[in-house]
């Protein structure tokens, strides 16, 4: 086909586009929403953040950072794992409802479990006492407990698309709430607030979309979730020592200015892991289905093609951030961020082994291999909270870095090694050769560019990031044929003309 043979996409209706978006396969159709919305979620997200650093500061930062560590272990504590053992009992479509009652129950008396530990380690919690987050925190946790699981529900059933709808209008909630508060001035309760109420939005969309119902269950429904659960939330618990061990102790051994630089350099290097929520996303239901049906040719591919996606944006963003990094953190965050510009380089190179990692214990979660990614997980968040305490005293939230980058590679490295026991693990070598030889190139040519212009103000450093990603794009569609018709025919399919010069 030639580009005279499209029709030209501002001509194309709405109902036209909702056409060709549904012949897209489903699992790449899924992908691409799950990818849209991570992208304008994440987009606006930063813009936020970057506001909420100027007018809060390090200091108010860190005590909001801190706020959503312990939101994630208190929220561990009381979901134990049962929402991925009621996904992955409902997905396989076997007596869905009861599976759906016996979580509901479960998660209510976990709820109440959770509250009390908090209220007993009052005392402990000296950052949110002192600056009234803790009644923030309890209200976070019943409002996400209840409203978690209709999403679960939602999601179990393969509604990924109402899944991702909900968490995108969670966030765009949250983050326009936490802007108008901290606007008139209520600063980090503000940002608590706004959390708490994005939960709620995000959780009352799912309702309408829930199928299943609640009926009599047996012991044995208990029994299977009890199974499952117990090696997710286990390989949980390692997930939520990555996110927060962290945070909570650089508060511990530092201060809260010094979790406000640690939190703002790890979330920006999550502009690097888009790619790979999508599909994180996206796959999981798959692949547990696949799995349920014997269809392990497809999960390999899937794996791989996954990974070559995700990689597609990790290392360019990686590169990018190891050459403009300080520039970024400066203009976009204040010059006291500026501070983080190691720790954003260590981390950025983390997030590309976080692809491998995040991917292939997402896999052996969807085979019904909890306990090896448990394994994984849990071995890797030992390793981390030891070198945590170890590095941070002496090397600051640079060693919280290093030790954070050790433990993913260890991460990921035991989750290879259970997995391809299972399935073949395959590395598509000549496209991710190819993402390696246009980052190179982009590196290349924006270190030029820098060194040309001196990046004084905030419009040169976007610039040079343009210059950057037109470099890669251009590189990497001439390098690699595969990859330039996979993306030219979707590119197609949404009735929009690909360009003959490429």
């Amino acid at each position: 086909m030639i580009i005279d043979d499209f029709i030209p996409w501002y001509s194309v209706s709405p109902a036209q586009r909702l056409t060709h978006l549904m012949g897209i396969d489903p699992i790449r159709r899924q992908s691409i929403i799950s990818l849209i919305s991570t992208i304008v979620l994440t987009g606006i997200g930063f813009l936020a953040t970057m506001y909420f650093a100027h007018v809060l500061g390090k200091a108010a930062y860190g005590v909001y950072s801190l706020f959503l560590a312990y939101y994630g272990i208190f929220t561990l504590l009381g979901e134990s794992g049962f929402s991925g053992a009621a996904v992955k009992r409902i997905s396989e479509g076997n007596e869905q409802d009861q599976y759906f009652s016996a979580y509901f129950i479960l998660r209510i008396v976990l709820l109440i479990g959770s509250i009390t530990a908090v209220l007993a380690l009052r005392p402990l919690l000296f950052e949110l006492e002192t600056s009234g987050m803790l009644p923030w925190l309890l209200l976070a946790l019943i409002i996400g407990a209840f409203l978690a699981i209709p999403s679960t529900g939602v999601y179990g059933t393969g509604m990924v698309g109402v899944n991702q709808i909900a968490g995108l209008l969670n966030n765009v909630t949250k983050v326009l709430l936490q802007v108008i508060a901290v606007f008139l001035g209520f600063g980090v309760a503000g940002l608590a607030g706004g959390f708490v109420f994005g939960v709620l939005v995000g959780g009352l969309v799912c309702l309408p979309f829930l199928k299943l119902h609640f009926t009599h269950f047996h012991i044995g429904h208990l029994k299977n979730l009890f199974i499952f659960s117990f090696w997710i939330f286990l390989s949980g618990t390692g997930a939520i020592v990555f996110s927060y061990a962290d945070t909570i102790l650089v508060g511990y051994f530092m201060s809260a200015a010094d979790v406000g630089v640690y939190r703002i350099a790890f979330q920006f290097t999550t502009a690097a892991t888009f790619v790979t929520i999508a599909f994180q996303t996206t796959l999981y239901p798959k692949i547990s289905r696949w799995h349920a049906d014997g269809f392990l040719d497809r999960i390999t591919l899937s794996l791989a093609r996954a990974v070559t996606y995700s990689l597609l944006l990790a290392v360019p963003v990686a590169v990018g951030g190891w050459v403009l990094g300080d520039r970024l953190l400066y203009f976009f965050y204040g010059a006291g961020f500026a501070e983080g510009t190691a720790t954003l380089a260590i981390l950025l190179l983390m997030q590309i082994v976080n692809v491998f990692m995040y991917l292939q214990t997402m896999c052996l979660n969807a085979i019904d291999r909890p306990r090896e990614s448990f394994y994984a997980t849990g071995t890797a968040a030992v390793v981390n909270i030891l070198l945590d305490l170890a590095l941070i005293p002496f090397l600051g939230i640079e060693g919280a870095a290093i030790a954070t980058l050790v433990t993913m590679l260890i991460n990921a490295g035991i989750a290879r090694y259970y997995l391809s026991k299972q399935i073949p693990v395959c590395l598509e070598r000549g496209p991710v050769l190819h993402i390696l030889f246009a980052a190179g190139a982009m590196a290349i040519v924006v270190l030029a560019y820098r060194l040309a212009i001196p990046l004084s103000n905030a419009f040169l450093v976007l610039g040079a990031v343009a210059l950057g990603v037109i470099v890669y794009g251009l590189v990497l569609l001439k390098a690699d044929a595969g990859l330039h018709n996979e993306i030219r025919d979707l590119v197609v399919q949404f009735g929009i003309p690909w360009p003959k010069w490429l």
